[in-house]
């Protein structure tokens, strides 16, 4: 895909900012939850495009930095089209979020499972609709995107079942660094839970003791990981959603439908509390879950509707 130095470069209202900062806290919030994915918040709050373009610009600039020609004027040009307006104020309540509700999140779902899984079962569930809406006109036969859609779907419920919630006592290095790099590229993907992938790889609960704890060390080593991980995926991300628009979009609302199974609030649990097991019938507590569920679809709905007043969807 061909590079355009020259495009022209849109500013973010500074009067968004406030409100940018509670969307990277719950962002931060959703990361924390193993089966909800960052992304799909960044969808319904509207902010998920402009996330990705801007990302794209920042590794653009080091890659340019790198490669040049011209690098002064190369690097110059990508910084400038990055919206740090929307990126840092979002990073800024994202590590928020992570610093200061780790251990609530965590005892959240430990002690609550039904009432959690069902609060969140509804906010994704509703979130299927966001990136529905997003698409573009269809080009290929309707068989296709059906595929495409159960496919996703199928793939994610599939990958939920794997996440048995074992603990590493002591991981190396080595293996929280590679573990952070996958787990940072689901935080991109709307469906895709990283903090599900960190429970199936055991490193779910050592990450957050390590939060909580302010383990500097480890923080570290998952920091430098995933901004690795984040390097290799965000170019490719955004080549996907720019060159293969509906196809994307209709893996992600695909990936979302699946992840469902891991909100089901009624399945037994992984060894250390947090993982899934079989799927159960619904036993008490009933009326709690599924008022939560409802009350999370409402959420998500009045969401889309305010960011569909205050940006109308446009074919691209």
């Amino acid at each position: 895909m061909a590079d355009t130095v020259d495009a022209p470069v849109t500013r973010r209202p500074r009067r968004l900012l406030p409100l940018d900062l509670v969307r990277g806290f719950l962002i931060g919030m959703a990361e924390l939850v193993p089966g909800v994915s960052g992304g799909t918040v960044a969808l319904v709050t509207g902010v998920y495009e402009q996330l990705i373009d801007s990302a794209s610009h920042v590794l653009s600039a080091v890659r340019r930095l790198v490669t040049g020609p011209d690098r002064a004027r190369a690097v110059g040009v990508e910084i400038r089209r990055t919206d740090w307006w929307l990126i840092l104020p979002v990073l800024v309540g994202m590590a928020t979020a992570v610093l200061t509700m780790a251990g609530v999140m965590s005892g959240f779902v430990t002690d609550h499972p039904e009432h959690a899984r069902g609060l969140f079962l509804g906010l994704v569930a509703a979130s299927v609709a966001v990136p529905i809406r997003m698409l573009p006109a269809a080009h290929r036969p309707a068989w296709f995107d059906v595929a495409v859609l159960v496919a996703a779907a199928v793939a994610a419920f599939v990958l939920t079942s794997f996440a048995a919630g074992g603990v590493v006592a002591e991981p190396a290095p080595v293996v929280v660094f590679a573990a952070a790099a996958v787990a940072i590229c689901a935080l991109v993907v709307p469906g895709v839970s990283g903090s599900f992938f960190l429970l199936a790889v055991g490193l779910y609960t050592p990450t957050l003791d390590a939060v909580h704890e302010r383990d500097l060390g480890y923080m570290a080593v998952f920091a430098l990981g995933a901004i690795t991980g984040l390097a290799l995926f965000v170019r490719l991300l955004h080549h996907l959603l720019h060159q293969h628009r509906r196809t994307t979009l209709l893996a992600m609302a695909g990936l979302m439908v699946g992840s469902l199974r891991a909100l089901w609030p009624w399945q037994s649990s992984g060894e250390d509390g947090h993982g899934p097991g079989a799927l159960l019938v619904p036993t008490a507590p009933v009326a709690g879950p599924v008022l939560l569920a409802l009350l999370g679809a409402v959420v998500v709905t009045v969401l889309v509707v305010v960011e569909s007043r205050h940006h109308p969807s446009e074919p691209r």
